[in-house]
């Protein structure tokens, strides 16, 4: 059976709703990829881990333009990261992917793995090269809800969604 492409409505809605329901969906890239295990939501206005606080710039342009488009990012001068654009246009919001089955336990080790790099900033999700597949969802009760790791402001926010094991 054939998964379908989530639809732009997927990602046009709030950042922690489209953060959850990733979850248990298929990330693909370049003919390899996996079930999405782990994301943290990013918020923009009010959440000063987000690349987006400060307003449009033209590193974080992406992440207020139209839903459903990557935002990749280079970290520590070694690793990409993979984020999803959500909320309707001119509304910052994305979610960092941070694992992804048979990929990466991290969202470098999973870039590396899927092939994603700067080139990929900005690509619509909907389209390719990078795909979200609609994949049947996990029950709720095993969506595991905590805050997000490897930031140093606004820590508190229970922003970070893994799937238990």
């Amino acid at each position: 059976m054939a998964l379908r492409v989530l639809p732009r409505a997927f990602y046009a809605r709030s950042t922690v709703d489209v953060a959850r329901d990733l979850l248990g969906n298929v990330l693909e890239c370049n003919g390899r990829g996996g079930r999405i295990l782990e994301v943290e939501a990013y918020l923009g206005e009010g959440d000063e881990a987000a690349h987006s606080h400060r307003g449009i710039t033209p590193r974080t342009r992406v992440i207020f333009g139209p839903p459903g488009h990557a935002y990749v990012y280079f970290i520590y001068g070694m690793y990409h990261c993979l984020n999803v654009v959500a909320e309707p246009e001119g509304i910052a919001g994305c979610v960092l992917i941070r694992s992804v089955e048979e990929a990466g336990n991290g969202p470098g080790k999973l870039t590396r793995a899927l092939g994603i790099t700067l080139k990929h900033n900005g690509c619509d999700l909907t389209h390719g090269p990078i795909r979200i597949l609609e994949a049947p969802h996990p029950p709720r009760e095993t969506v595991i809800v905590t805050p997000r790791i490897g930031i140093s402001k606004s820590t508190h926010l229970p922003l970070r969604f893994l799937l238990s094991s």
